[in-house]
């Protein structure tokens, strides 16, 4: 496989993997601008666990610890950023992955505006099958009772509690496994990269992977991997052809 398209593969899976982490709140109806913060969160800590704690963790285990230390956050900031609905809940979450940001570009201690190193290496043969595993775990949620329970609470939310569904409950669990899923991409990319800045995860970055899980479509475990896989491979395939044409200044 050329350097390029085992670029653009591990662009695909890192974004099929944020996707999903988008998804799951959406398939209750959550739409969820953060996804940036969680990306921070889990790429920051994971490479502090893998290079800075004294220990030296091996980067299987500082994946895990940044996906567990996401979930604790993501857990903790769901009761009030989940009690607002439709565009409010956008803005706060919107809201937390700036300050995610704010806070990151503020820490010497992970190298603040300068960027933090990550020592230990993934590449392709990780990330493609921790992205296909993420593919059958949502796939698997979606089809059991608590994926049925996102979709009745997109549906109705209310006709969702008269059948016993705790929709409060159930709508933690969505945000906080999405995010966890948002951390576990982070963390791979930052071992991919070898390098992360807070500044690579911004709001346009928030925007293009809800974009994803919306034009896949939010009540089908499908959406997400179409989506992410529209958005990386058009343009790409677009690109190439305007070279092949000559035409240079739409390929920039």
């Amino acid at each position: 496989m050329s350097g390029y398209l085992e670029s653009q593969l591990i662009i695909l899976c890192l974004s099929t993997i944020y996707a999903y982490g988008i998804f799951l709140p959406a398939a209750s109806g959550q739409l969820n601008l953060g996804a940036a913060g969680f990306i921070t969160l889990g790429a920051y800590a994971s490479a502090w666990f893998n290079a800075s704690t004294g220990a030296e963790l091996p980067m299987w285990l500082s994946v895990i610890l940044a996906m567990l230390f996401t979930g604790t956050i993501s857990l903790a900031i769901s009761l009030p950023i989940l009690r607002p609905r439709g565009v409010y809940m956008v803005l706060a979450t919107f809201a937390f992955a700036e300050v995610v940001s704010g806070i990151a570009i503020n820490l010497e201690f992970v190298g603040g505006a300068a960027g933090f190193p990550v020592d230990d290496h993934a590449d392709v043969t990780v990330i493609v099958p921790v992205a296909i595993a993420v593919i059958f775990f949502s796939f698997y949620i979606m089809s059991t009772r608590f994926g049925l329970a996102l979709r009745s609470i997109h549906d109705d939310d209310s006709v969702a509690t008269l059948f016993g569904v705790n929709v409060r409950t159930a709508k933690v669990a969505a945000f906080t496994l999405g995010a966890m899923l948002m951390s576990l991409g982070g963390s791979l990319y930052g071992h991919h990269y070898n390098y992360i800045e807070a500044q690579t995860f911004n709001v346009l970055l928030s925007i293009y992977i809800l974009l994803y899980v919306l034009m896949g479509g939010t009540q089908t475990a499908w959406g997400p991997l179409i989506g992410a896989a529209f958005f990386t491979i058009i343009p790409e395939a677009l690109r190439e052809i305007a070279e092949s044409l000559g035409l240079t200044w739409l390929a920039e």
